[in-house]
């Protein structure tokens, strides 16, 4: 990955990969999802539901489109070399359709990474355990009018000081929701854009939203995070280690919390 799309990353908090699967494994990719739901591509009468969620997706076009050459050289710049582990799927799809009804899950948040014992809901923390990157795998043509996901340039950055009152033990997303829609609200907002193939790669810190769809064609993404290798959980990022070279993830938490002293364990 070139330096400059490094750089964006750190500054913006995401960076989009143009092609970074090719569209004849999108193609099979949104085939294989069409068979998931209860509606068909040609019968728009049969989009009966804002939102289809399906979930983790093994089969071989989805392996191919998460393991190209040019995501893994992107998450050994972003990540680091041997901190993330290869998908062996596609994680949650949310498909989005035009309906009149809207959608219950549009505000703005982060993504959880781990979930303690006993508890059903994904919680994060400040050396974002479980998870190292957020990433959006594009499977449809998504403009402005298709639903595209909301993201607030810059909001990273904010994310952290929200996260360090919590320390190691960190917070469920019920909770951190509210606090990170207020800290960011003042950020810039851009939409994820583009064309089947095209992959987000997302701090996973960074704060977006989905929104309802007013067009015509379903949007079909996929959002996995990308996880850290063994070695490096539960906390990819742990701030209580100074590294030589500290990826660029780590590098902006770190830079986020300035000087202060560092979050409990």
């Amino acid at each position: 990955m070139r330096e400059e799309l490094i750089e964006d990353f750190v500054r913006d908090g995401f960076v989009k990969v143009p092609g970074a699967f090719s569209t004849d494994i999108a193609d099979a990719c949104a085939t294989l999802l069409w068979e998931e739901i209860d509606a068909r591509p040609d019968e728009p009468a049969t989009w009966t539901q804002p939102v289809y969620w399906v979930g983790d997706m093994p089969q071989e076009p989805f392996v191919q489109a998460a393991n190209t050459p040019v995501l893994h050289d992107a998450f050994d710049a972003l990540v680091g070399p041997g901190r993330w582990s290869p998908r062996p799927s596609m994680g949650s799809f949310p498909l989005r359709f035009p309906h009149a009804q809207e959608p219950n899950d549009a505000g703005w948040h982060i993504e959880g990474g781990y979930q303690p014992p006993g508890e059903t809901e994904w919680w994060t923390n400040v050396h974002s355990s479980g998870k190292t990157l957020l990433m959006l795998f594009l499977f449809s043509e998504i403009d402005e009018s298709n639903a595209p996901t909301r993201i607030r340039i810059g909001s990273h950055l904010d994310v952290p000081e929200v996260l360090r009152p919590y320390g190691g033990q960190g917070a469920p997303m019920s909770v951190l929701g509210p606090l990170v829609d207020a800290a960011s609200t003042h950020r810039r907002v851009t939409l994820a854009t583009g064309q089947p193939g095209d992959v987000y790669l997302c701090h996973p810190f960074l704060v977006h939203a989905a929104q309802p769809h007013h067009g015509s064609r379903p949007r079909f993404l996929g959002q996995p995070p990308l996880h850290p290798s063994p070695p490096f959980m539960p906390g990819p990022f742990s701030l209580s280690v100074t590294d030589t070279e500290p990826s660029p993830i780590g590098r902006t938490i770190r830079q986020a919390l300035g000087a202060r002293s560092e979050p409990s364990h």
